[in-house]
């Protein structure tokens, strides 16, 4: 599997059947569920906690660290598919609708290379 040839339906499914053939689905409350998502995000920030940002960025070329963080990064996924399996988010349509609102309020005139 690869970015460029799997879809976003395709990870959903996996989660689901994994979610499924163990039974989990009674855990899976929205709040279980980003309580989960929010304790693998402060995961990921605690491997760079203490980095300056190049130590951050050459920790992310190779090594220990940025093995962790994929793991991290994969977890963070499958538990914000797992939310969206639960609580029928599409994901694509809610990318589009929340890119379209960032659209309009950091146009690119005014934002471009600051904040």
């Amino acid at each position: 599997m690869s970015d460029n040839k799997t879809t976003i339906n395709e990870l959903k499914s996996i989660v689901e059947s994994f979610v499924d053939e163990r039974d989990w689905k009674q855990f899976h409350s929205p709040k279980n569920l980003a309580m989960s998502l929010s304790v693998e995000v402060a995961e990921l920030m605690e491997l760079f906690q203490w980095l300056s940002l190049d130590q951050a960025r050459e920790a992310m070329k190779a090594g220990e660290t940025r093995e962790n963080a994929i793991a991290k990064i994969a977890d963070i996924l499958i538990y914000t598919l797992a939310f969206c399996n639960r609580n029928n988010i599409d994901i694509t349509d809610a990318v589009k609708k929340k890119m379209e609102k960032n659209i309009q309020k950091y146009p690119a005139d005014k934002f471009k290379g600051h904040f």
